[in-house]
Protein backbone atom coordinates (compact mmCIF):
# COMPACT_ATOMS: atom_id res chain seq x y z
CA UNK A 1 0.00 0.00 0.00
CA UNK A 2 1.41 3.33 -1.30
CA UNK A 3 2.60 5.48 2.25
CA UNK A 4 -0.33 8.25 0.26
CA UNK A 5 -3.25 6.19 0.15
CA UNK A 6 -2.00 5.17 4.06
CA UNK A 7 -2.31 8.68 4.97
CA UNK A 8 -5.98 9.16 2.62
CA UNK A 9 -7.28 5.98 4.64
CA UNK A 10 -6.25 7.29 7.62
CA UNK A 11 -7.85 10.78 7.49
CA UNK A 12 -10.93 9.46 6.08
CA UNK A 13 -10.95 6.87 8.87
CA UNK A 14 -10.68 9.64 11.46
CA UNK A 15 -13.73 11.79 10.22
CA UNK A 16 -15.77 9.02 9.81
CA UNK A 17 -15.37 7.33 13.19
CA UNK A 18 -15.18 10.54 15.13
CA UNK A 19 -18.40 11.49 12.82
CA UNK A 20 -20.48 8.58 13.79
CA UNK A 21 -19.62 9.38 17.17
CA UNK A 22 -22.08 11.91 17.51
CA UNK A 23 -24.40 9.25 16.51
CA UNK A 24 -25.33 8.39 19.20
CA UNK A 25 -28.98 8.67 20.88
CA UNK A 26 -30.76 11.69 22.47
CA UNK A 27 -30.56 14.58 21.21
CA UNK A 28 -31.67 14.90 17.13
CA UNK A 29 -28.66 15.62 15.14
CA UNK A 30 -27.53 18.75 14.13
CA UNK A 31 -25.38 18.95 10.42
CA UNK A 32 -21.91 19.20 10.32
CA UNK A 33 -19.17 19.07 8.14
CA UNK A 34 -16.24 18.10 9.85
CA UNK A 35 -13.13 20.24 9.05
CA UNK A 36 -9.61 17.95 7.86
CA UNK A 37 -6.83 19.77 8.04
CA UNK A 38 -3.48 18.02 7.58
CA UNK A 39 -0.69 19.57 10.32
CA UNK A 40 1.60 21.85 8.88
CA UNK A 41 5.26 21.28 8.33
CA UNK A 42 8.23 22.79 8.92
CA UNK A 43 7.76 25.88 5.76
CA UNK A 44 4.70 24.92 4.77
CA UNK A 45 1.51 26.27 5.77
CA UNK A 46 -1.72 23.79 6.37
CA UNK A 47 -4.14 26.40 6.05
CA UNK A 48 -3.05 26.77 2.47
CA UNK A 49 -1.87 23.71 1.28
CA UNK A 50 -3.17 22.65 -1.75
CA UNK A 51 -6.30 20.46 -1.93
CA UNK A 52 -5.20 16.80 -2.83
CA UNK A 53 -6.86 14.07 -2.35
CA UNK A 54 -6.42 13.73 1.46
CA UNK A 55 -8.49 16.60 1.92
CA UNK A 56 -12.18 16.93 3.15
CA UNK A 57 -15.03 19.15 2.01
CA UNK A 58 -14.93 22.74 2.83
CA UNK A 59 -16.75 23.78 5.86
CA UNK A 60 -20.09 25.17 5.47
CA UNK A 61 -20.51 29.33 5.54
CA UNK A 62 -21.67 29.15 8.92
CA UNK A 63 -18.87 26.88 10.49
CA UNK A 64 -17.21 29.30 12.10
CA UNK A 65 -17.44 28.67 15.29
CA UNK A 66 -14.58 29.53 17.57
CA UNK A 67 -13.42 25.70 17.68
CA UNK A 68 -13.24 26.40 13.71
CA UNK A 69 -11.63 30.02 14.35
CA UNK A 70 -8.77 27.83 16.90
CA UNK A 71 -8.21 24.93 14.38
CA UNK A 72 -5.08 26.45 13.11
CA UNK A 73 -3.16 27.15 16.00
CA UNK A 74 -4.28 24.08 17.40
CA UNK A 75 -2.82 22.50 13.96
CA UNK A 76 0.32 24.42 13.85
CA UNK A 77 0.90 23.55 17.51
CA UNK A 78 0.23 19.50 16.34
CA UNK A 79 2.92 19.88 13.77
CA UNK A 80 5.90 21.27 16.23
CA UNK A 81 5.10 18.36 18.76
CA UNK A 82 5.32 16.07 15.26
CA UNK A 83 8.54 17.74 14.45
CA UNK A 84 9.91 17.42 18.08
CA UNK A 85 12.19 14.62 20.26
CA UNK A 86 8.71 13.73 21.54
CA UNK A 87 6.81 12.71 18.72
CA UNK A 88 4.05 10.11 19.48
CA UNK A 89 3.38 10.92 23.50
CA UNK A 90 0.25 11.99 24.46
CA UNK A 91 1.50 13.97 26.70
CA UNK A 92 3.99 16.16 24.68
CA UNK A 93 0.70 16.90 23.00
CA UNK A 94 -1.32 17.81 25.96
CA UNK A 95 1.41 20.11 27.37
CA UNK A 96 1.65 21.97 24.38
CA UNK A 97 -1.80 22.61 23.74
CA UNK A 98 -2.11 23.77 27.61
CA UNK A 99 0.84 26.14 26.78
CA UNK A 100 -0.50 27.24 23.75
CA UNK A 101 -4.01 28.42 25.71
CA UNK A 102 -6.50 25.16 25.36
CA UNK A 103 -8.23 24.21 28.30
CA UNK A 104 -6.53 21.59 29.72
CA UNK A 105 -9.70 20.66 31.22
CA UNK A 106 -11.27 20.05 28.01
CA UNK A 107 -8.99 17.94 26.75
CA UNK A 108 -8.66 14.12 26.73
CA UNK A 109 -5.85 11.86 24.98
CA UNK A 110 -5.23 7.96 24.23
CA UNK A 111 -2.51 5.80 25.71
CA UNK A 112 1.03 5.95 24.07
CA UNK A 113 1.45 2.01 24.78
CA UNK A 114 -1.32 -1.03 23.53
CA UNK A 115 -2.20 -3.01 25.82
CA UNK A 116 0.57 -5.54 25.68
CA UNK A 117 2.88 -2.86 26.32
CA UNK A 118 4.09 -2.14 22.64
CA UNK A 119 4.29 1.64 21.16
CA UNK A 120 0.77 2.77 19.76
CA UNK A 121 0.67 3.07 16.08
CA UNK A 122 -1.50 5.80 16.25
CA UNK A 123 -2.38 8.48 18.97
CA UNK A 124 -5.59 10.46 19.51
CA UNK A 125 -6.08 13.99 21.60
CA UNK A 126 -8.43 16.51 21.71
CA UNK A 127 -9.94 19.29 23.09
CA UNK A 128 -13.26 20.05 23.57
CA UNK A 129 -14.42 23.63 22.56
CA UNK A 130 -18.80 24.19 23.50
CA UNK A 131 -20.31 21.25 21.01
CA UNK A 132 -17.23 20.98 18.89
CA UNK A 133 -14.08 18.99 19.00
CA UNK A 134 -10.73 19.68 18.23
CA UNK A 135 -9.30 16.15 17.10
CA UNK A 136 -5.62 15.29 16.36
CA UNK A 137 -4.22 12.25 15.13
CA UNK A 138 -0.36 11.24 15.06
CA UNK A 139 1.50 8.54 15.00
CA UNK A 140 3.58 5.77 12.69
CA UNK A 141 1.12 4.60 10.60
CA UNK A 142 -0.98 7.86 9.86
CA UNK A 143 2.29 9.74 8.11
CA UNK A 144 1.87 13.28 8.73
CA UNK A 145 -0.04 14.33 11.72
CA UNK A 146 -3.81 15.30 10.85
CA UNK A 147 -6.53 17.42 12.62
CA UNK A 148 -10.08 18.26 12.40
CA UNK A 149 -12.88 19.93 14.31
CA UNK A 150 -15.50 17.79 14.77
CA UNK A 151 -18.85 17.62 16.70
CA UNK A 152 -18.80 16.86 20.49
CA UNK A 153 -20.21 13.46 21.74
CA UNK A 154 -23.66 14.08 23.20
CA UNK A 155 -22.81 12.28 26.73
CA UNK A 156 -19.86 15.14 26.61
CA UNK A 157 -16.09 15.23 25.66
CA UNK A 158 -14.20 13.92 22.05
CA UNK A 159 -12.83 10.50 22.00
CA UNK A 160 -14.53 7.30 22.02
CA UNK A 161 -13.40 4.18 24.16
CA UNK A 162 -10.77 4.40 27.04
CA UNK A 163 -8.84 7.39 27.07
CA UNK A 164 -6.10 8.01 29.95
CA UNK A 165 -6.33 10.26 32.74
CA UNK A 166 -4.68 13.85 32.38
CA UNK A 167 -3.24 14.19 35.81
CA UNK A 168 -0.01 15.51 35.68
Amino acid sequence: MSRLLGRSLAALTLVAALGLAGCTGGSTPQPSTPTVTPAATPGGDAATASPDATASPTPAPSATSEASQRLPLFTQTVAAVWTGPNPVSGRAYIDALAAAGFDKAAMQVTADQSTIGNAAESIEFAVRIGDQCLVGQVGPSIGDPVTAVLPGLSAGGCLIGQTRAIDW
